[in-house]
């Protein structure tokens, strides 16, 4: 009975997809040369379910579309924006945004001024403000949802909180993660070091498939797992930049940007770090930790298997 619950979970496990990071971003330029004059780039993720969202642009702008075209994982629709005034003041709109797929709305501005927000399904308009912040916020924001969305990483960090014994080791552990994809990301973004992003999700769901095999051994006993923790974050640090490269950092303050998606994610983490530790200390306390682990170690294990399979798929097709 216990193989064949151990058989069941695996092959469920199979059938879970993860949310794949993907926002649509609308990126609007002010024309240097021409009064109220706007060009606009929609990228929208071509792996979308239903149909393709539209915009509807501020009403005091006569628009001009040019043919979509598919580039990387976008559809990619550009427009020529023609207005009577300027467009602070205004509203725009993103008619059926998917569940899946807030868009990032950059507009930049010819007096140097940058504006960014997130758009969802449940707020889809937007009034472009007059007095603009320069804190890029939405990245804040996009390091948030990255996070949230990537039950790859979420899982990475609930593997790793099986390994750990003591809350010391929890603090050094999260620590090292947190220092190495934050390296990695920093210098993936600023093109220091570089490798093909499916290349880099295969490693990730080889690092799972790892946690997966050391949980199954109860290997915590015998070293401390922040020097793990380190060498596998160097990885999702750069699984972090290629989601982050997709979207681009359509503004000036690349430095700003870079460190607020940064801390979105460390927050995204937040989230659940407390969330893991406290279940495993319940079943520590209530005697349900072997069982845990053992269901831990092939949920993993299957989902690790998965990504690790689909993704080598789509390389090779």
């Amino acid at each position: 009975m216990t193989t064949l619950f151990k058989v069941f979970l695996l092959f469920s496990s199979l059938n879970i997809l993860s949310h794949e990071f993907n926002p649509a971003h609308l990126l609007i330029n002010e024309s240097l040369t021409e009064t109220n004059s706007y060009e606009a780039k929609w990228l929208y993720p071509v792996k979308n379910i239903g149909e393709r969202a539209e915009i509807t642009f501020p009403n005091n702008c006569d628009i001009e579309s040019k043919t979509p075209y598919v580039q990387g994982k976008y559809i990619v629709e550009d427009f020529n924006l023609s207005c009577s005034e300027n467009i602070k003041g205004k509203s725009i709109e993103i008619i059926n945004l998917s569940v899946l797929s807030d868009a990032l709305i950059s507009i930049n501005f010819k007096d140097n001024e940058t504006f960014e927000t997130l758009l969802t399904n449940k707020q889809s308009r937007i009034e472009i403000p007059y007095d603009i912040s320069n804190l890029p916020i939405a990245y804040l924001n996009l390091g948030i949802e990255h996070l949230l969305s990537g039950i790859d990483h979420i899982l990475f960090i609930l593997g790793l909180l099986f390994l750990v014994k003591g809350v010391l080791n929890i603090i050094k552990t999260i620590t090292a993660f947190t220092i190495a994809h934050s390296i990695t990301l920093g210098l993936s973004v600023f093109n220091i070091i570089s490798l093909p992003q499916s290349t880099i999700e295969i490693l990730i769901a080889l690092t799972i498939i790892y946690l997966a095999l050391e949980i199954r051994d109860f290997k915590k006993i015998k070293y401390t797992p922040w020097t793990l923790a380190f060498s596998f974050g160097l990885l999702h640090g750069m699984g972090f930049a290629g989601a982050l490269n997709e979207i681009g950092i359509a503004n000036e303050n690349i430095f700003l940007s870079l460190l607020f998606f940064n801390v979105g994610i460390e927050i995204g983490q937040i989230l659940f770090i407390p969330l893991f530790a406290f279940f495993i200390w319940m079943a520590h306390k209530y005697k349900f930790y072997q069982f845990t682990s053992v269901f831990g170690s092939y949920l993993l294990g299957g989902m690790g298997f998965y990504w690790f399979i689909s993704r080598f798929i789509e390389i090779i097709h």
